[in-house]
């Protein structure tokens, strides 16, 4: 049998009653779970759950076992010590007390295998407008959510006190309630804000509210995402059909100002929790009265697709323009760049419909202690060493004032009718390697942090850096580099190299080229074109044009092109290549002075 990890919790209920979770269908499933094991394993615990054995020619664990006994038997000793129970003629349980180390790791079991499920509580409440009814909304599923945390604790302690005292020395807060909290509604589009063929969205309760229980943590079947997203250019929204809403949630979030619905299967949970430290959620105004420019659905049964690879990632574009994205209800679908390079690859296409230049890349605001200050956009895919000049920079902190991240790895540029190029983000967030990030500083962040697979190579955490207002609002850019990870710096490759030619920087910002840091399945130097295989490749003819236009504007317009050498990706050189791509930004920004 296979068990499912995600557990959602009623958030309408106030939690005050033991029987509340010694009642509960999702402990009658954790025994289940621990059964089996015991089963395959014949582990410590088989003996015990031998005890409570009825018919050995069944094969479903609840109709071999008596489940219902084992919960009496816990609900009986959240009351009574577990001497009084075999000393009570009243009960009808084997006799337990030999049993007692076995029985006390059995509760001990039942309480971690609990806190390994990644915990939900969803709540559906009316949006409002009024910022105080939602602040008191908010509040209501915190204390729901904190009463649950408290009484699951308490059954849990009380048990096993009254197993063996000796037991209990140090009492540990654990989190025991759910590590994320939804609150939904149902808005009512008007008509023109309906997509066509798309009946199924509107059976569905939308997320106004996220509240985060930290420190969040979740642990996932896979930590890399593989391959490229087709795009397709044909509708699809007419043959999809999802029969069970109930077990799907839509996110709606702006991406810059884009406004795409992310709809996502329960077992996915976890990956949409994510969204809340990289996106603003829109409000139910917006989802009432426009269109959504896109749709995500994460978590499609494998049987819908047409190709076998497809549910790695595949997107259509329906008649009237809106994308599509579509993934596959499967394990090695299951990390969180799936979720999030999907949503913008779908704003990338659009900005590529719009006639504007989509980047994968970082933009700081770099103000210094004597005054100056520069816009700088590094551009390059993922493990180029974007992120970590950056957090190099600011430690510089004799030199530097501020590093102000405006974009942390996508955004879209735009020339104003002055001739100005401009650039405009898409997250207010980021999703960062743990190991690239200056020691400590994600756990200096664990109240805000969303941590995945903390103790996996690849390990990866989602940090709110930015608001939205600041992310949507157009900045002039200064200096535009490509991050080159793989070349150590010599004489004849400085750490700053500018370019004076179009064609010699779109050759180097084209091929795209980056050792490659595990964050994907590639490996080695690897090329990607524009180091952006979210839109720009699956668009290459109309993005070349664009880039070059783009190009020659920022060239015109005397903004700086050109490679910064990070050497993330040359060995023996991962922390210290981005120090000295940051010492050596400063330097040139300073004019030349040493830092």
């Amino acid at each position: 049998m296979n068990y499912e990890r995600t557990v959602l919790i009623p958030g309408e209920v106030s939690y005050s009653n033991i029987s509340q979770i010694l009642n509960s269908s999702s402990l009658l499933e954790i025994i289940s779970e621990l059964i089996e094991d015991a089963q395959e394993t014949r582990n410590t615990l088989y003996p015990f759950f031998q005890l409570f054995l009825v018919d050995e020619s069944k094969q479903k664990v609840h109709e071999r076992y008596d489940l219902e006994q084992i919960r009496q038997l816990l609900l009986a000793l959240s009351i009574n010590s577990l001497d009084h129970l075999d000393e009570s003629s009243y009960f009808s349980f084997p006799k337990l007390s030999s049993y007692r180390e076995t029985l006390a790791l059995f509760v001990e079991d039942t309480f971690n295998l609990w806190r390994s499920k990644h915990r939900f509580m969803k709540k559906a409440d009316p949006f409002s407008h009024n910022s105080r009814t939602r602040i008191h909304k908010q509040i209501s599923l915190v204390k729901n959510n904190s009463d649950l945390k408290s009484l699951v604790l308490g059954v849990y302690r009380q048990i096993l006190v009254n197993i063996s005292a000796r037991r209990v020395k140090v009492l540990r807060q654990l989190p025991g309630g759910a590590q994320a909290g939804f609150i939904v509604d149902r808005p009512k589009p008007k008509p023109e804000a309906k997509i066509a063929n798309a009946d199924f969205l509107y059976n569905m309760e939308y997320v106004w509210s996220v509240v985060l229980e930290p420190p969040v943590i979740f642990y996932t079947y896979s930590n890399k995402r593989r391959g490229v997203f087709k795009v397709v250019d044909r509708p699809i929204l007419s043959k999809i059909n999802i029969d069970n809403p109930q077990d799907w949630l839509v996110f709606p979030i702006y991406v810059n100002d884009k406004l795409i619905y992310v709809v996502v299967y329960k077992e996915y949970f976890a990956m949409a929790t994510g969204l809340a430290n990289l996106y603003e959620f829109a409000d139910f105004e917006s989802l009432e009265n426009r269109r959504p420019d896109g749709i995500y659905i994460f978590g499609m049964n494998k049987s819908f697709f047409e190709d076998e690879d497809d549910y790695n990632g595949i997107i259509y574009k329906e008649d009237d323009g809106t994308y599509v994205g579509l993934v596959g209800d499967d394990p090695s679908i299951d990390y969180f760049g799936y979720m999030k390079k999907m949503v913008l690859t779908i704003h990338n296409l659009i900005v590529i419909d719009e006639d504007r230049l989509p980047i994968h890349g970082a933009l700081a605001e770099i103000k210094l202690r004597d005054g100056q200050s520069f816009n700088v956009m590094i551009m390059g895919d993922s493990g180029a060493g974007k992120s970590e000049t950056l957090d190099a920079l600011n430690r510089i902190r004799k030199q530097v004032s501020e590093v102000n991240i405006l974009i942390d790895d996508m955004g879209s540029l735009d020339i104003l009718e002055d001739g100005t190029v401009v650039a405009y983000g898409t997250e207010t967030g980021a999703f960062v390697r743990l190991d690239d990030l200056q020691p400590g500083y994600a756990y200096s962040a664990m109240d805000r942090s969303i941590f995945m697979n903390p103790n996996i190579t690849n390990a990866r955490v989602i940090v709110p850096y930015s608001n939205y207002e600041d992310i949507i609002r157009p900045t002039k850019i200064d200096y535009f580099f490509y991050a080159n990870n793989y070349e150590k710096i010599d004489d004849n490759k400085p750490p700053i190299e500018f370019f004076d030619d179009v064609d010699k920087a779109l050759d180097v910002f084209s091929k795209g080229a980056r050792m490659a840091k595990g964050t994907t399945s590639e490996k080695g130097l690897t090329y990607s074109y524009f180091a952006n295989p979210f839109g720009a490749i699956q668009r290459r003819e109309k993005h070349e044009k664009i880039a070059r236009k783009y190009m020659e504007t920022l060239m015109k317009s005397n903004v700086k092109v050109g490679t910064l050498r990070t050497q993330l990706g040359v060995e023996g050189y991962e922390d210290e290549g981005p120090l000295i791509a940051a010492q050596e930004l400063l330097k040139f920004l300073k004019g030349g002075k040493d830092v």
